[in-house]
């Protein structure tokens, strides 16, 4: 075992990497309770919620998808690098692809599992450089940033300190519940903006104190604090069976046989978006984590054909199972910064989620107002790429300003990207400079102009 991953060279022993792989764990074990509640649509309308998967079936598609997908980078990348279902993404499955789009979500795993299949084969064949210098650097900082807003804005919503408005479309909840003239159910928001608000400033302020686990120890405070004043069920019970996996496992082939949905515009804008966020999502995490424990070298990962078949691998297992993409978390970076150097860090990380499948009635209690903060705080840390944008370039800065406003304010990733990417060329062409643009991007230009004039009519 020490032979394999390499103890000796690394520096490294089975304590401090026993020690990295469980800080890993709790740094990014929030996703067992946000993954399932964004998924099965909980913090939606009653009527709407027939049209998504069950919320304990898609906890144990996350639990298992993150434990295969962990030990997969464990022991074919041999980097201490965890894997679960990746935020952003999953905000794109439920409330792009299945609430906007109408689109079944057993056809959104499919385009999930197509996404991933395809970005296996891009793996194993060496065109992820070709791909990465196709898209133009101030674009992938604005989809990151992006994202980042819309997740923050949909935990917002979600705690009910943004609300709905006729006259300014959004604004501030009731975060107040003495007036007399307020109805039970304002009461009740109001409470419950409250306790996000300070489950908010609990995490922010473990954050600043370089707290490992800060989003996982927030989540749990403010579920206590839930518990206290009556916002949050008390469990019954701490340990239980996992639950089926039935509802959602092998639900994506009910449309990979059908031609008329395999080749239809819709599943290629699902596939192309699924694709594009997980394979720059997955490359600026490995590179960043491996960069921080150390491990590149001359500014290249090592192993990197077989660090990116495992991401992909992981997503595909991730669709069959019932959850959204699997990709590399930069929580993994704590896991680093208390020692990890090795895959040995990731099987500690991925043991530990296949344990936490047997801690489901703690984790059925959570609400919107105790996953509202998780989702708010990874807000923040994705939009820091904005200050990587060049804004003092206008053609640079005007499609990737457009590509950031338009995720939040159109409640769509999908609609983000495809403004930004047909701004981008159409800004070049115009500015003389067609040859700058590389062809990808061009082809990319016609497939979400399809995208707007047939699906967004």
């Amino acid at each position: 075992m020490r032979k394999y991953f390499e103890f000796d060279k690394l520096g490294t022993n089975y304590r401090r990497e026993i020690i990295a792989g469980i800080t890993t764990f709790l740094a990014m074990a929030y996703i067992l309770a946000v993954n399932p509640f964004i998924l099965s649509g909980a913090d939606l309308p009653p009527e709407l919620k027939a049209n998504y998967p069950e919320f304990g079936a898609v906890f144990t598609a996350t639990a298992l998808a993150a434990a295969i997908g962990t030990l997969l980078m464990a022991i074919v990348g041999r980097l201490p690098i965890a894997q679960a279902p990746g935020m952003g993404l999953n905000a794109f499955f439920t409330y792009t692809v299945v609430l906007t789009m109408q689109i079944p979500w057993q056809q959104a795993l499919a385009g999930v599992f197509l996404s991933c299949t395809i970005f296996l084969i891009l793996s194993l064949t060496g065109v992820r450089e070709a791909i990465i210098n196709a898209i133009p650097q101030g674009l992938k900082y604005a989809v990151s940033a992006g994202i980042g807003l819309f997740i923050a804005f949909i935990g917002l919503k979600n705690a009910g300190i943004v609300v709905a408005n006729d006259a300014t479309f959004v604004a501030l909840g009731h975060l107040t519940f003495f007036q007399d003239n307020l109805t039970p159910e304002q009461v009740l928001a109001a409470k419950n903006a409250l306790l996000a608000i300070f489950g908010l400033i609990v995490t922010v302020v473990l954050m600043t104190r370089k707290v490992n686990a800060a989003i996982f120890i927030g989540m749990l405070v403010t579920c206590i604090a839930g518990m206290i004043v009556g916002l949050v069920d008390v469990p019954k019970g701490v340990f239980a069976a996992p639950p089926s996996l039935a509802p959602t496992f092998g639900a994506a082939f009910e449309f990979l046989g059908d031609p008329s949905v395999l080749f239809s515009v819709n599943m290629l804008i699902i596939v192309l978006t699924f694709l594009f966020v997980d394979f720059f999502d997955a490359t600026g995490t490995l590179l960043g984590v491996a960069n921080q424990a150390g491990l590149l070298k001359d500014g290249k990962l090592p192993r990197p054909g077989r660090a990116l078949a495992s991401d992909a691998v992981a997503g595909m297992a991730g669709a069959v199972l019932g959850t959204s993409t699997t990709t590399a978390y930069i929580e993994s970076a704590a896991g680093v910064a208390a020692g990890g150097r090795s895959g040995f860090a990731s099987v500690v990380t991925g043991l530990m989620f296949i344990l936490a499948l047997f801690f489901f009635p703690l984790l059925a209690v959570v609400t919107s107002a105790v996953t509202a903060p998780a989702l708010i705080i990874v807000g923040v840390l994705m939009a820091s790429s904005i200050a990587k944008i060049a804004w003092d370039d206008l053609e640079e800065a005007f499609p990737a300003f457009l590509t950031i406003l338009m995720m939040p304010l159109t409640y769509s990733i999908a609609t983000g990207l495809a403004a930004g990417f047909i701004v981008y060329p159409v800004l070049k062409v115009m500015k003389g400079k067609a040859r700058e643009v590389h062809p990808a991007m061009y082809v990319l230009f016609f497939v979400f102009l399809a995208y707007f004039i047939w699906l967004r009519e």
